[in-house]
């Protein structure tokens, strides 16, 4: 049995414990702007929430992920980042149930954040996973220059991180990142496939697997998000930055000053 609502550009669905979450702003490649992430912060919530949800998927429709933060909109200032809960009301939340990302196409930018949030990934084989932030005079402050060296071994991070180049999703599988590649258009029939293998659990075990591994790891994250934040506040807040977004929203090349 499933059961569906949501809001324009987020809709969730229950199947018998899963609760998928879809992302629908297939003509922004399912970019975030300001409404979209706090209707994901109350699907979020919802999922935390309900006795009878077990496990999480949250995936983009139109055979994308998520490209990550809507740079129009923020080149109009429009934020999509929810005080306390991060980007997509995801990357900073303490989610408490299991959730799995189900990537197809592009998870870039934030996109790559949002799945690094989540506690497993299935990838299609041709999904593109990249931290691109550098490319518009920023740098990726929602759990990207965390949380991707703790994944991936940390030369390589570093060089995605500061070259802005994509990773294939065959080669995030290979370094551990991806948990199952499947072919293109099969990544949500496989999400589901493993979340209901999770669901088939005990409740009361799998709430508590999360919450340690959520207490072993997510509060180190959050202190060094606090300390990376004011690192990072003078880019985001600088010339470049507005540069970057306004090159972007004029498909020209951005002119850097270092300011």
């Amino acid at each position: 049995m499933s059961a569906a609502s949501g809001t324009s550009t987020v809709h969730t669905e229950q199947r018998d414990g899963i609760f998928v979450i879809t992302i629908d702003r297939p003509t922004a490649r399912n970019a975030i702007d300001g409404a979209t992430a706090h209707a994901l912060a109350a699907a979020v919530d919802e999922l935390d929430t309900r006795d009878d949800l077990v496990v999480g998927i949250l995936t983009g429709a139109g055979g994308v992920f998520s490209a990550g933060m809507d740079l129009k909109a923020f080149a109009a200032g429009d934020t999509p980042v929810v005080p306390g809960r991060g980007f997509a009301g995801i990357t900073r939340a303490q989610i408490k149930t299991p959730l799995i990302a189900a990537v197809e196409g592009y998870a870039l930018g934030g996109g790559t954040e949002m799945a690094l949030a989540c506690d497993m990934i299935v990838a299609a084989r041709d999904a593109t996973f990249g931290q691109t932030e550098v490319h518009f005079g920023i740098v990726p402050p929602e759990g990207g220059m965390v949380r991707l060296p703790e994944r991936i071994p940390r030369n390589i991070a570093l060089e995605l991180l500061l070259t802005g180049d994509p990773l294939p999703a065959e080669r995030a599988s290979e370094l551990g990142l991806v948990n199952h590649l499947t072919e293109p258009g099969e990544t949500l029939d496989r999400a589901l496939e493993l979340a209901g293998r999770v669901a088939h659990n005990a409740p009361l075990a799998i709430a508590a697997v999360k919450r340690v591994v959520n207490e072993r790891t997510a509060f180190r994250d959050e202190d060094a998000l606090r300390e990376q934040d004011q690192i990072v506040a003078p880019v985001l807040a600088s010339q470049d930055a507005r540069e970057g977004a306004r090159a972007f929203t004029e498909k020209r090349s951005p002119h850097w000053q270092g300011r």
